[in-house]
């Protein structure tokens, strides 16, 4: 399947491709490269809002604001990204959940990338309107699209080690 597929269906049952995908077994180099399409449109949904506060604020130059934001975006988040699954791994031991470090980094980077639209959105919105309700709504839509897909991953994985 497309990977563009596998977002949308992700939307109507992200149980059924987390799945799918973890089925395949152990995949190092898929998750990379999900966690580093991820950070190029995470980059690309800043990029309105960089835009933005370069015409309301011209002692940063767009130029340097999109420099910064690509290297955060492409080279410090998943890095950081990595250190969280490393953290929420310890706390599934902790709480003698049966998922492995590999099933917890794919979950959060398949979540953030399935999330990857309404990113966009929050782009967009953040860009064209700036602050205000509008963007906050979108935020909390971001942060309830990825978590339901980072916890149905979570638990998929849970069950699928715990079978």
């Amino acid at each position: 399947m497309a990977l563009t597929s596998d977002i949308v269906a992700t939307y109507k049952g992200p149980s059924k491709v987390i799945g799918r995908f973890l089925a395949q077994g152990r995949n190092e180099v898929r998750a990379l490269l999900f966690v580093l399409i991820a950070g190029v449109l995470m980059f690309i949904a800043a990029a309105p809002y960089q835009a933005r506060e370069a015409q309301l604020n011209p002692a940063g130059p767009l130029e340097a604001r999109l420099y910064w934001s690509a290297f955060l975006f492409i080279f410090i988040i998943p890095l950081l990204l990595y250190g969280l699954a490393a953290l929420i791994w310890v706390v599934t031991k902790v709480a003698r959940m049966p998922v492995s470090g590999f099933e917890v980094r794919f979950t959060l980077f398949w979540a953030l990338l399935a999330s990857a639209p309404v990113m966009l959105l929050f782009g967009l919105v953040a860009g064209l309107i700036g602050q205000g309700v509008q963007l906050q709504l979108v935020s909390f839509i971001w942060l309830a699209v990825f978590g339901w897909f980072w916890i149905s991953g979570l638990l998929v994985a849970a069950r699928t080690e715990a079978a």
